[in-house]
């Protein structure tokens, strides 16, 4: 088939996030199919922006997928100066309509950007081209915005996406979600239940072959330190911002730090954010001597971290949204580790207690965390290995991108 996937954001190794445009259109190319990706030059997710050298349009092709990248104007912040991005992307996918029917001629077109936008010029696209039209659910807008930002409903740009949300639910002749728990909201706002698919984030099982790099000297050093201690170490590997629920995590490692007989647990976490600096004056303040703080890692070495972690650690804020479930790209990487995973977590759906591979507690809750954690860490480490195991091993069932392009592939047959 020839796909044409629309996603402002889509990023690819050259360019960073986002990443599963380019993950799911890897494994079409690899199964014989051709895919145009039609993205924006601008993303505030993307490491490195593509340069278009003036032009207003540029194509590329990266690990065989076509690439095509239009200009669009600069923003920072969520303001009107993202809008103003988006109307120009729109509106540049939706002049280009004749050059892609006439040159890629699709069989499927799949609107992908986040917002539900996009939905009017691949519903064009779609209805020229005698294509399927697909509509792939990442976040639920307006509801985000709404829910999580206290937008009103009656904002314009909230009354904007809900009548492409509902536009959408109407004409698309497939629904993909990411969400698992999607079926009441999107049923509520037209769409016939026989036309969702559900399709999660997965793993690139390539990433997970063969030995791991070394570690950087020092973050290995804070590994040793810990097993000469006799600690369990527990690790956190990613972005340090409020959503992360971090100063939970602290107050879990001060409630442990100050309790008798508690087991000897060291905190080694890795990254950078928003709140890293903040977070790392607490550490410093309190202190917390059972918690270390190390600047970013390249993401080839987090394997190599999580394969010395005793427990990998996950949490969320209590957040109403999330119970149309979560699909998190690095419980993933947990679990495809092998390591024990501590998910604090409420949503509608949980991996580590669907894998059997670690505990779940309620979010927001230090002392819980704590229990938790102790509880973890007071197991034989074959019991830990075998949650491990458990989790690689679901991983590898539901969740490598082969599995999931396949099961977007048959979606729309």
């Amino acid at each position: 088939m020839n796909l044409l996937l629309i996603n402002h954001y889509a990023g690819s190794p050259v360019h960073g996030m986002e990443f599963r445009p380019w993950l799911l259109a890897r494994e079409w190319v690899r199964s014989g199919h051709q895919v145009q990706i039609l993205a924006a030059d601008h993303s505030h997710v993307r490491a490195t922006q593509p340069d278009l050298a003036g032009a207003a349009v540029r194509d590329e092709s990266i690990d065989g997928i076509a690439y095509r990248w239009y200009r669009t104007p600069r923003y920072a912040g969520n303001g009107l100066g993202r809008v103003r991005n988006i109307a120009a992307f729109l509106h540049a996918v939706w002049a280009d309509t004749p050059r892609l029917l006439r040159e890629f001629a699709p069989d499927a077109v799949i609107a992908s950007s986040t917002y539900p936008l996009d939905i009017w010029p691949a519903r064009r696209l779609a209805r020229r081209a005698g294509a399927t039209l697909v509509h792939e659910v990442h976040d639920l807008w307006p509801l985000s915005p709404i829910e999580l930002s206290g937008m009103s409903r009656w904002h314009p740009w909230a009354l904007l996406c809900q009548w492409a949300e509902d536009t959408a639910c109407r004409d698309a002749d497939r629904v993909v979600s990411m969400l698992p728990k999607v079926h009441d909201h999107l049923a509520a706002h037209g769409l016939d239940l026989r036309r969702l698919h559900i399709v999660p984030n997965g793993v690139a099982p390539e990433d997970w072959e063969g030995e791991p790099p070394p570690l950087r000297a020092d973050v290995q050093a804070e590994l040793d330190a810990a097993r000469a201690a006799g600690a369990a170490v527990v690790v956190y590997a990613g972005s340090m911002g409020e959503p992360n629920a971090l100063d939970t995590l602290l107050d879990a490692m001060a409630l442990l730090h100050r309790r008798p007989g508690a087991p000897a647990i060291r905190l080694v976490m890795v990254g950078d954010g928003h709140e890293r600096m903040r977070l790392v004056a607490r550490i410093d303040r309190e202190p917390l001597p059972n918690t270390r703080w190390l600047p970013p890692i390249p993401k080839a070495q987090v394997r190599s971290l999580l394969a010395q972690g005793d427990v990998a650690y996950l949490g969320w804020q209590r957040v109403s949204l999330y119970r149309f479930g979560i699909a998190p790209n690095k419980l993933m990487d947990y679990m495809m580790s092998g390591c024990a995973v501590l998910h604090s977590v409420d949503a509608g759906n949980d991996p580590v207690q669907d894998a059997g591979c670690g505990l779940s507690v309620p979010p927001g809750d230090a002392a819980a965390v704590a229990d938790g954690l102790s509880r973890l860490a007071s197991l034989p480490t074959t019991e830990r290995r075998a949650m491990g195991d458990r989790g690689r091993a679901f991983v590898i069932q539901h969740h490598t991108w082969p599995v999931l392009a396949a099961r977007f592939l048959e979606a729309l047959r």
